[in-house]
């Protein structure tokens, strides 16, 4: 899979008639011959030292403008963390940290980087409650994740299929976090199961923290319509269920009793699959979790780059699929890998985690709809209000 249109930052300048501009009214920023402004960030030791959510740091990688860029290592990612994949005319350092911080870095902190992963349902909160606009979005939804699989029940209480959920009281450490709206939102769409019908029970203590470095304060929300208990501080989301406090869990990640395969907690779709599959099928939504932003002062500086950081998120995510296809089915330990991949080509077509707006956005367009059906956002959100208007024709050719 590569990315067509390829535009170099040298062939942006001179289409747009700026090289002399640029050449003589923008200082030279980085260690190799730029002509580019791009706001300094400190060296990788000094940001690690301060920043100890920072799992590792990479770079700097390839020659050009300085910039920093941050997310998971996921396997699509990871030939651009390991600089197997570069960015065109930037020298990047890239850091691997989990969502909750990233969240919490671009919100409320130093913004040193110039790309970063976000949550999406937090960025649309941050953006539609308290006119957040520092970095826009590019579509590149480097998580996606349907969200059937993340309900768990006890299997000798009394929920056996969603409608049971009536009524129940069920445990949440982010109540507004991507992966519990869209819970809420399929819940709602397919069996008309609202919000407000469910006893809600939020702790401060999250036992998957282990997995998701925290949650940041747009993904603690609670519309005015819901009516919030609290647990105990000592209390988590699996102690809750796993004493029959609660009767089910919604989590993003996996709580600690599941992690540890608990014998009594089970996912309350045990074939998943199939109900995300139908899900699908139906809606032709594969719902966003994460996605990929970039700082305004980033692009006004640099107006070619969102096109070079596309071409390389898409570059690297060929990289892995190549690698799949050819030899996952050695590298995994999964014994059935190889015909798991076939079926996901079959459901979901070649490019089945593909990028660009023309591929995503009827998932970007469900997540704006939920946050504001499900009043956590005061106003209804225009996806090119916060969209890098220049990546909207940007496409993934796939496979």
């Amino acid at each position: 899979m590569v990315c067509i249109m390829k535009t170099s930052r040298r062939k942006f300048i001179q289409k747009a008639g700026l090289a002399g501009a640029i050449a003589t009214t923008i200082p030279i920023a980085c260690t190799t011959p730029s002509t580019d402004k791009i706001v300094s960030t400190p060296s990788a030791e000094d940001q690690t030292q301060k920043d100890p959510t920072v799992k590792y740091e990479t770079g700097p990688i390839g020659q050009g403008t300085p910039i920093l860029l941050a997310g998971y290592d996921y396997s699509r990612v990871k030939p651009l963390v390991d600089g197997k994949v570069t960015i065109d005319d930037c020298s990047f350092r890239y850091q691997v940290s989990g969502i909750g911080a990233l969240n919490n870095h671009a919100f409320f902190g130093t913004q040193e980087r110039d790309v970063t992963e976000l949550g999406l349902i937090p960025y649309l909160l941050a953006y539609a409650n308290d006119g957040f606009e520092d970095y826009k979005l590019l579509p590149l939804p480097v998580l996606r994740m349907f969200r059937h699989r993340s309900v768990w029940v006890r299997r000798d209480g009394p929920i056996n299929k969603p409608e049971d959920l009536r009524g129940k009281k069920v445990a949440t450490v982010g109540y507004s976090s991507s992966g519990l709206t869209h819970i809420r939102g399929w819940l709602a769409s397919e069996y008309g199961v609202t919000p407000d019908e469910i006893d809600w029970i939020s702790t401060k203590k999250d036992s998957a923290a282990n997995l998701t470095s925290g949650v940041s304060r747009y993904e603690k929300i609670i519309p005015d319509s819901i009516e919030m208990d609290y647990a105990a501080d000592d209390e988590d989301e699996s102690t809750l269920l796993l004493s029959g406090k609660v009767d089910a869990i919604f989590h993003p990640a996996e709580p600690k009793c599941f992690q540890e395969r608990n014998p009594n907690v089970r996912r309350l779709f045990e074939d998943f699959r199939s109900e995300e599959l139908s899900y699908f099928r139906k809606t032709g939504i594969y719902p966003v979790m994460h996605t990929v932003a970039m700082k305004k002062a980033t692009i006004k500086a640099n107006p070619w780059m969102p096109k070079a950081i596309f071409d390389a998120y898409c570059e690297a995510k060929a990289v892995d699929l190549k690698h799949m296809q050819l030899l996952g089915w050695a590298y995994d330990s999964l014994p059935w890998y190889g015909q798991e991949f076939d079926n996901t080509l079959k459901e979901l077509g070649n490019n089945f985690y593909a990028y660009g707006m023309d591929k995503s956005v009827k998932a970007y367009e469900a997540a704006c709809a939920f946050v504001y059906d499900q009043g956590l956002a005061k106003k209804r959100i225009k996806i090119e209000d916060i969209f890098e208007s220049s990546t909207f024709d940007l496409k993934d050719s796939g496979v």
